[in-house]
């Protein structure tokens, strides 16, 4: 009997059967919320998938072990995932916001989709809706015994967003990340000079950190830890351009500007507004 399995040459061919026809194409512009968020869900896990499944063929090639089937699973598994990303690109060509979204760097279809599946513009008349939703604001907590207070998906994609934005922030094309990084630079010049004691305080109290670790360290010291520095400023970014999506949406959906502000920031002792990038769209 051979150490590995073959798969017969029926299944050679399913990337024929499951390639989603134009036809299916169009349908899948017309999906409902529940079934796109169960799609994004779908993709992200099926990528999850892959991947180990790509890591364990790597490791026994590595050892010279067999890995025949692991890899038709990883090739299957691909295959499926790039449907659904198709579906999803339909999804979310179909509309002015989802449109919008991608005209921004680091925002592909699947992200979109999945903004466009949980974010309901008529339960959100303010940006502050959404960012409490996708668990964003910090006077927000979850208290023991009670319902989650936000979305775990959603708090999950704009996690995503935030890691793209670090990643393109070198992009030329890039809008988000290059905020990120100005952002990050502020957030620094505040933390170098104490302005966030109360919060390293806050962060002793509220959470336990392991004793003798540089964080720990950082926060009696005063200070936000290198990684606090940096996950405060992609947060920053996030929300700007969720704050962003919520005017596109409102003026698509209502006809009418969104109530302001978005986000403002303070330069030389005056506020000003960020504007919506690409827009009008």
């Amino acid at each position: 009997m051979p150490d590995t399995l073959t798969p017969p040459d029926d299944y050679r061919g399913l990337e024929a059967v499951t390639r989603l026809s134009r036809d299916l194409k169009k349908a899948a512009q017309t999906l409902s919320p529940d079934e796109a968020r169960y799609l994004v869900d779908a993709y992200y896990q099926m990528q999850g998938d892959r991947i180990r499944s790509m890591n364990q063929v790597r490791a026994l090639t590595e050892s010279e072990e067999p890995h025949q089937t692991l890899t038709w699973l990883a090739d299957n598994a691909g295959v499926l995932e790039r449907s659904i990303a198709g579906a999803l690109d339909a999804y979310s060509k179909a509309s002015v916001v989802g449109q919008w979204a991608r005209s921004i760097c680091g925002i592909g279809p699947v992200i979109a989709a999945g903004l466009l599946a949980h974010i309901d513009i008529t339960k959100a008349p303010t940006a502050g809706h959404i960012w409490r939703f996708a668990g964003l604001d910090p006077t927000v907590s979850w208290e023991k015994g009670k319902k989650r207070p936000w979305n775990a998906s959603l708090k999950t994609l704009c996690w995503k967003i935030g890691e793209s934005f670090v990643k393109v922030s070198t992009n030329d094309d890039d809008i988000y990340g290059h905020l990120y990084v100005g952002r990050k630079a502020f957030e620094q010049q505040r933390n170098d000079r104490g302005d966030l004691a109360d919060q390293a305080a806050a962060k002793l109290v509220k959470f336990k950190i392991g004793k003798g670790t540089d964080a720990r360290k950082a926060y009696e010291a005063g200070k936000l830890p290198p990684a606090h520095v940096h996950a405060r400023a992609k947060r920053w970014a996030v929300k700007l351009f969720l704050a962003h999506y919520q005017a596109v949406a409102y003026r698509d959906h209502f006809g009418t500007e969104a109530p302001k502000p978005y986000i403002l920031t303070r330069e030389g002792g005056h506020a000003h507004e960020i504007a919506v990038p690409h827009w009008p769209f």
